[in-house]
């Protein structure tokens, strides 16, 4: 059995990758620009591939997965319908993305900082999250 430091923040890289996940297919049908939608869809892969290490993980360490706040998908998705209602640019859906990956990288480095004994494996995926989300923002400012 894994310490629960372990454990807690496998889950809280759980939720965010399926919060990321879930975010990039919101408005993958707005996006306009072939480079924006492969952008976007490569990400939603790096999302997808580490969400199954850390579902092999989670059942490894016999724990369940875990999913996104509900009021935190909810403020999300309706952010989302509410600005591509006004304005379904390029330029809107990376704003969406640019806010959602800065909100998910304060939140995966407080749990690094919270759950300090987690183990050295899982701290690494972490990191790695945070790394796609980080590196996903960077490429979006282009479409700013």
């Amino acid at each position: 059995m894994e310490n629960m430091d372990t454990i807690n923040l496998l889950k809280e890289c759980d939720a965010g990758v399926k919060m990321g996940v879930s975010a990039i297919d919101e408005v993958l049908d707005s996006v306009q620009s072939t480079e924006l939608s492969d952008l976007l869809t490569e990400s939603k892969a790096h999302h997808q591939k580490l969400g199954n290490e850390i579902h092999s993980l989670l059942i490894e360490y016999g724990s369940e997965e875990k999913d996104p706040n509900p009021m935190a998908k909810g403020m999300s998705w309706f952010k989302t319908n509410m600005k591509l209602q006004m304005d379904k640019s390029d330029q809107t859906v990376a704003e969406l993305i640019t806010d959602g990956c800065n909100m998910g990288v304060k939140s995966l480095n407080e749990y690094l900082n919270q759950y300090q004994s987690a183990n050295d494996k899982v701290r690494d995926i972490c990191k790695r999250l945070i790394r796609i989300e980080d590196e996903l923002c960077k490429e979006l400012r282009g479409y700013l």
